[in-house]
């Protein structure tokens, strides 16, 4: 006959020493986290720039914001360099995730891109060329970008897009929009996808601004309102510097409730004053 064993009682001793292994186990993991987040948050940092190029009568500006899932990071881009024909070329993007391997594979298509803009022939083939590249390494990861490339004389932009949310403008007289440029499948999907080049110029007093969903759309925000809010305020504050721009773009990303990252990107044409009769 099997008789029932009295149930044990833990001492205060084994207790303790339970709790011990238990907070040891824990601070363990907090640990091997937070060195993650440090690592991913340095990773992106130094993919990107620290400045943004500029010409006399136009301001460039540029801010990010993480995550506020994952790992604190996302795959969120932007980029602005000179290349060597004087001319300069920006660019703003979203790779999927929120995790060191989307960080990485957002410097990747960074890198690329720099490196194919310096011979291509316009933004649609520099795209193209990105597109075929990253189809190349495998990666299994999509990216959505736009690529501009700024021609220091006439400030003519000409801008190619890969599955990417429109951008915001705004002139000096009032007019506003959000672009509708024909533009390709996202980054990493078909190869030999053809990436159409919209033609356009910054007229003096004017903005345009690129930036990514995480600051126009949220889990109960859709776009198209987060478009027309963005708009709103781009044409109601023209006027100010593509800096004061820039943060008021990034705060209106708080009323999405979103949980993306967020990047925007703001090139300014100065109005001149008129010349002396």
């Amino acid at each position: 006959m099997n008789r029932r064993r009295p149930p044990h009682s833990a001492s205060a001793e084994e207790l303790l020493t339970t709790l011990q292994h238990l907070t040891s186990r824990a601070r363990r993991e907090v640990e091997v986290h937070q060195a993650r987040v440090e690592l991913a948050q340095a990773l992106q940092r130094e993919m990107l720039p620290s400045t943004l190029p500029a010409l006399p009568g136009l301001q460039a500006a540029a801010r990010y914001t993480p995550a506020r899932s994952g790992l604190d990071i996302g795959g969120d881009w932007y980029d602005g360099f000179r290349l060597p024909d004087g001319s300069l070329a920006f660019a703003i993007g979203d790779v999927q995730g929120h995790d060191v391997e989307a960080a990485a594979f957002m410097g990747q298509v960074r890198i690329a891109m720099r490196a194919l803009a310096v011979t291509a022939s316009d933004p649609g083939e520099v795209v193209r060329r990105t597109n075929d590249l990253l189809l190349s390494v495998d990666s299994g990861l999509l990216a959505t970008c736009t690529f501009v490339r700024l021609d220091p004389r006439t400030l003519e932009l000409q801008s190619a897009r890969a599955g990417h949310v429109g951008a915001v403008w705004a002139t000096a007289d009032g007019r506003s929009g959000v672009t509708e440029d024909e533009g390709g499948l996202p980054l990493g999907i078909q190869s030999g996808e053809e990436y159409p080049v919209t033609t356009r110029r910054l007229a003096p007093g004017s903005a345009f601004v690129l930036l990514t969903d995480g600051v126009v759309e949220g889990p109960s925000y859709p776009l198209d309102e987060g478009l027309d809010a963005v708009v709103q305020l781009v044409r109601s504050r023209v006027g100010d510097s593509a800096d004061e721009l820039a943060d008021a773009i990034l705060r209106t990303a708080a009323r999405t409730g979103h949980e993306d990252d967020a990047a925007v990107l703001v090139l300014r044409h100065e109005a001149y004053p008129a010349a002396a009769g």
